[in-house]
């Protein structure tokens, strides 16, 4: 059985397995029959902070059942509760001479914790199952930390014999030879059969660079750097460039002692299961990374990530927050707890810490283009130009990747009533990224809109629908511009087109209500603008204006408005 297989055999807490909708309610007594479905019930819905005090209180009626015993230390340790989940399996381990595997990660993890490898080996010798990988990798590691170098490789080799494994076993065999030393050894496992594995990974990559340098190959080490990374660096990365140019010989971090090897193994098997889409038992292993290494930044960020992928924002918030301001992944911890506090329903939360971010870490585009999201998600136009702005200066000369800060500073513009500005923009967007059909799209339907440059927008909005045929927003714009142009009948066509793309868009529904005006269908007029008002309301529709059209029809309504209706005949009805 495959590795993620294995464990998720072995734990049916995992909500998108929807094992314990499933699994057989264990006997209880009736007053425990409302706890046991509310637990059960929360967990489900990933809540775990509401699920734990269920679990709690069913522990003390059914101490032995195994689903209740992990469904309470998951729930501990999905929130962050790591002393409460700890305190659970330490009675569970007591209480039950074969505990259940969820008890014994924790076992292991506060074992490594506390620097006692011998009584971690110990729960393994006496039959506790964690996992073929967490299990061999974790003897190897106690080993290491025992200072048993010889037992501990001969550990690392045994998962290695294992298919499938060789890449875990490798990676950490090379993580244990570098702390005490071995950096030659350590490279030739970077360097060997599985290098593009280990070099797969920011930490494989940065655990790589640290190696090369204290071999005194920091040209080896800036051609990896450049290779895996490219000219885009984050501040980290820049700041270690600079040290490798300058000759500096980078101290070796990634595992400074046997305690952080645990957490690197929790860390990879938590990678390894949210690549599989496995983000309950990934956030368990996460979790308790970072409970070992409370500096491990990588596994904080997975951990809010998992979180904000199970719609547990606060939860992802607070992890976001574990992250300090001397870490070089401090920006994008308060961009993820930004993004998160909006989910949330906190957006001016959010644009509180966006603007702090400003204050302390003014030279980051990043961080004046997430401000600047932000700002024109809440239609503050004018200071999500501004912010726009800011990131452009700090961005240089115009590069193809950024299209996309000047189409959504265009945007800011035009919505703020600046048209010179925002044509300006989309010209630009469209010089950096030619033929983009939300650019093309955008300019064209606002030339439509403004009765302005019609045979061009016409070709804009054509190209648009050509590079994306399904979406309904652009077929729209299709019509309308066909509709301004008073090519009526090709309008209906691309019109039924939207509205079959997209049935239940109210604006898209009075367009086509308006298009059927234009060639006559006035009862099928009316009818698509009732359902434009029955799926509003609709930030880009003036429903009054829509009501209006119902009771006069829409000639009148172009008459009233000052321009010339669209039949003559009508006028005045």
């Amino acid at each position: 059985m495959p590795f993620a297989q294995r464990f998720t055999h072995a734990l049916c807490l995992i909500p998108a397995l929807a094992c314990l909708a499933g699994a057989p309610a264990p006997a209880f007594a009736r007053e425990d029959g409302g706890a046991y479905l509310a637990g059960r019930a929360a967990l489900l819905d990933n809540n775990f902070a509401q699920a734990a005090p269920y679990y709690d209180r069913l522990l003390q009626t059914l101490p032995n059942d195994s689903e209740v015993q992990e469904g309470a230390i998951f729930a501990h340790v999905a929130q962050g509760d790591l002393a409460s989940a700890r305190d659970i399996a330490a009675w569970v381990a007591a209480a039950n001479p074969t505990p259940t595997q969820v008890a014994v990660l924790v076992l292991l993890a506060d074992a490594a914790r506390e620097d006692d490898f011998a009584r971690g080996l110990t729960l393994l010798e006496n039959g506790a199952d964690a996992g073929q990988l967490v299990g061999g990798l974790f003897r190897a590691w106690a080993q290491v930390g025992q200072g048993q170098m010889s037992e501990a490789m001969q550990a690392f080799d045994a998962i290695a014999s294992v298919d499938g494994l060789q890449g875990f076993a490798g990676y950490h065999r090379a993580l244990a030879l570098a702390l005490v030393g071995d950096y030659e050894g350590a490279e030739e496992i970077f360097s060997g059969v599985h290098a593009a594995i280990y070099n797969g990974t920011r930490r494989g990559v940065l655990a790589h660079l640290q190696i090369l340098s204290r071999l005194e190959r920091n040209e080896d080490a800036l051609a990896l750097l450049d290779d895996s990374f490219g000219p885009n660096l984050d501040g980290e990365l820049t700041a270690i460039r600079a040290q490798l140019a300058a000759g500096e010989t980078l101290p070796f971090t990634s595992v400074r002692s046997a305690q952080d090897g645990v957490a690197e193994l929790y860390f990879s098997v938590a990678q390894a299961l949210s690549a599989d889409s496995i983000p309950g038992f990934a956030l368990l292993h996460a979790r308790l990374a970072s409970w070992l290494r409370p500096d491990h930044t990588d596994a904080a960020l997975l951990s809010a990530a998992i979180l904000e992928q199970v719609q547990q924002y606060d939860l992802a918030i607070s992890a976001f927050a574990q992250i300090g301001p001397d870490s070089p992944a401090f920006p994008a911890a308060e961009m993820g707890r930004a993004e998160a506090m909006v989910e949330a329903g906190r957006s001016d939360a959010a644009i509180e810490v966006l603007e702090q971010l400003t204050r302390t870490h003014a030279d980051l585009p990043a961080v004046w283009l997430a401000l600047g999201d932000n700002l024109r998600r809440e239609d503050r136009f004018e200071a999500a130009a501004r912010a726009y702005d800011e990131a452009i200066a700090l961005s240089g000369t115009p590069k193809p990747n950024d299209w996309a800060l000047w189409y959504a500073r265009a945007i800011a513009h035009e919505r703020s009533g600046q048209w010179d500005k925002a044509e300006e923009g989309f010209r630009q967007a469209l010089a950096l990224n030619p033929g983009h059909p939300a650019v093309l799209n955008y300019l064209g339907y606002s030339y439509v809109e403004k009765r302005q440059n019609l045979d061009e927008a016409l070709d804009m909005i054509q190209k648009a629908v050509a590079g994306r045929p399904d979406d309904g927003y652009i077929t729209d714009s299709l019509g309308w511009a066909y509709y301004r142009l008073g090519r009526y009948e090709e309008a209906v066509e691309q019109m039924e087109r939207a509205v079959e793309l997209m049935p239940q868009d109210a604006l898209l529904n009075d367009h086509l209500g308006d298009v059927y005006w234009a060639v006559g269908r006035e009862r099928e007029a009316a009818f698509q603008w009732r359902r434009a008002l029955n799926f509003g309301p609709s930030p880009d529709l003036d429903m009054d204006r829509v009501r209006r059209k119902l009771e006069v029809g829409l000639d009148v309504v172009l008459q009233e408005e000052g321009a010339a209706p669209l039949h003559t005949d009508h006028a005045g009805n």
